[in-house]
């Protein structure tokens, strides 16, 4: 697809200390974007795309979503005033036209002819009340702080200025001006992210759980809601209000909701699903190799990383010791060769290989002698002589299964500390961490932009909207302040690697890998975008 030109030549590439940030290339090209003219090409093929998301979604409202599954659905029922390409490069989408002030802080948008789902005219205000709903304290998003970026963003969100002294403005109806705190150079690629997404304020105002039912479900994206049968399946079709209509070929997108990976992979290859794996759900880890051997798997490095999250809060992980103490003593190749089995890197740091500031990492990998003995050291500053009972959760996954248990073994193998695991269903599993109802928790994060301080900034304060830890540290937080405002791309990475390097050494999180999508598709299936964000965009889908 190209790229239209306009201010979005600013964006070709983002530069932290002098390497360009353009994500992770593709090892195949199945999920590249096809261009209308093959897309016209598909002849009389059934044009309904059959997906499992494997959990149920915990919202499709675009201020509330903070997970891959709900994103999903929402990229496919929304759409942004930019949208990424399959280079997860941002172009113009209901805006038509964006201009940037000279220094960098005033980006004003024009917006072109759209509509909502139920046939009203998207306008400007549309997203000024959608991003001050976001920003609200009262909504309780956890990607407020993405919107933090904009001027008196965060006070407003503290509570410490009115809304009218935002740096958001309707000029008119078709016209959006947006102030920021700081020069941002990744601006155009949050508005393609869906906590920017705009709502429609009647809808909203006048039924407060309007998107957790399809009767009351209004976006202005490729697609609309049918119906969700909650936890079973939900349907899409494709929405004949959208601005780009003639762009759409699918005519319904039919998701299923199935926990079971083996249970997707066999309802794959009989022709019941059009995709299985990643990054709407996971493969049978037992199933990799022989779709590996067999030429079907397709595997894409993604910025990624899975790792496990301390609650640094409850004993005796308050205690950076023994934090650590289990951190060093995970064996992550292992891991990553015989339970990932796809090309997964162990990481030994939190960012991912598109935009690592440490090559190598902060720790050794499987530092058994080491671990031992700052466990020992940890216990004694708790002036403990045994450990409370641990628990690892994770949410329900036969690979996050796997991995589990293979971390337990390590940790009884290596540190003597039994560790019980707990199997959690998605929604459950969310909420838990929210509410620091949990020790140690599976997580990961695909990045949104592509710069460090996407996934260094979860962990700016306690009170963050996905800092689950409960972590903070006033060093690590100015140095995030200061690269706020830095502009310079080798200090900028300066101050990002001192930063990373005290998060590794009170290790709140404990890396394990840095991730791929990897899947198998029906070969009649064209044009799922699938970008090095691992963000998946079905607009440009088609059956031939």
């Amino acid at each position: 697809m190209n790229m239209k030109k306009s201010v979005f030549a600013l964006m070709s590439s983002i530069l932290v200390a002098g390497v360009a940030l353009t994500g992770c290339g593709s090892t195949e090209t199945a999920s590249t974007t096809e261009t209308p003219a093959a897309a016209d090409k598909k002849g009389s093929a059934e044009q309904v795309l059959k997906v499992n998301l494997q959990s149920e979604p915990s919202t499709v409202d675009p201020a509330l979503a903070e997970d891959a599954t709900s994103g999903t659905v929402i990229r496919a029922t929304f759409d942004g005033l930019t949208r990424l390409d399959a280079d997860a490069k941002p172009i113009n989408s209901v805006a038509s036209d964006v201009k940037v002030s000279d220094d960098q802080l005033t980006y004003t948008f024009t917006l072109r002819d759209s509509k909502w789902s139920n046939g009203e005219p998207v306008t400007a205000n549309d997203f000024v009340f959608a991003w001050l709903r976001a920003l609200d304290a009262k909504t309780a998003s956890s990607y407020a702080y993405q919107l933090f970026y904009i001027k008196n963003g965060r006070a407003y969100n503290e509570g410490k200025v009115k809304a009218e002294e935002v740096g958001i403005k309707a000029l008119d109806e078709k016209t959006l001006e947006v102030t920021l705190a700081n020069p941002t150079p990744f601006f155009l690629e949050l508005t393609a992210f869906y906590t920017y997404f705009p709502v429609n304020q009647k809808v909203v105002e006048a039924n407060k759980d309007w998107a957790m039912n399809a009767d009351t479900f209004v976006s202005n994206g490729p697609f609309k809601m049918q119906s969700w049968e909650h936890k079973n399946s939900m349907v899409l079709v494709k929405n004949e209000n959208y601005w780009d209509k003639d762009t759409v070929k699918l005519e319904k997108i039919d998701f299923s909701m199935i926990e079971d990976q083996n249970t997707e992979l066999s309802m794959y290859d009989a022709g019941d699903l059009d995709w299985s794996g990643q990054p709407v759900s996971a493969l049978p880890p037992d199933a990799i190799i022989p779709l590996k051997d067999s030429g079907k798997l397709i595997v894409k490095p993604k910025a990624s990383t899975y790792y496990y999250k301390f609650n640094t809060e409850r004993p005796p992980f308050n205690n950076a010791k023994i934090r650590k103490a289990f951190s060093y003593a995970i064996d992550r190749k292992s891991i990553a060769d015989n339970i990932a089995q796809s090309g997964q890197i162990p990481a030994m740091n939190l960012l991912p290989e598109s935009m690592a500031l440490k090559p190598g990492g902060y720790f050794k990998d499987n530092d058994i002698e080491n671990a031992k003995k700052l466990l020992a050291e940890g216990m004694k500053e708790l002036n403990l002589t045994t450990l409370p009972p641990i628990t690892l959760t994770y949410n329900t996954s036969e690979r996050h299964k796997k991995i589990a248990e293979a971390v337990q073994d390590q940790w009884k193998q290596n540190l003597g500390v039994d560790v019980k695991l707990e199997n959690k269903e998605f929604k459950v599993f969310l909420d838990d961490q929210n509410t620091g109802n949990y020790m140690i928790a599976r997580a990961g994060w695909n990045a949104d932009f592509n710069d460090p301080i996407n996934f260094l900034e979860m962990f700016y304060d306690k009170k963050g909207g996905n800092n689950d830890t409960l972590w903070e540290n006033p060093k690590y937080r100015e140095l995030l302040d200061q690269v706020a405002k830095e502009t310079d791309a080798a200090k900028r990475k300066e101050l990002f690697t001192q930063a990373e390097a005290i998060l590794m050494d009170e290790m709140p999180i404990a890396p394990v890998f840095t991730d791929v999508n990897a899947w198998v598709q029906n070969d009649k299936l064209k044009g799922v975008q699938v970008d090095p964000l691992s963000f998946i965009d079905f607009k440009w889908a088609y059956k031939e």
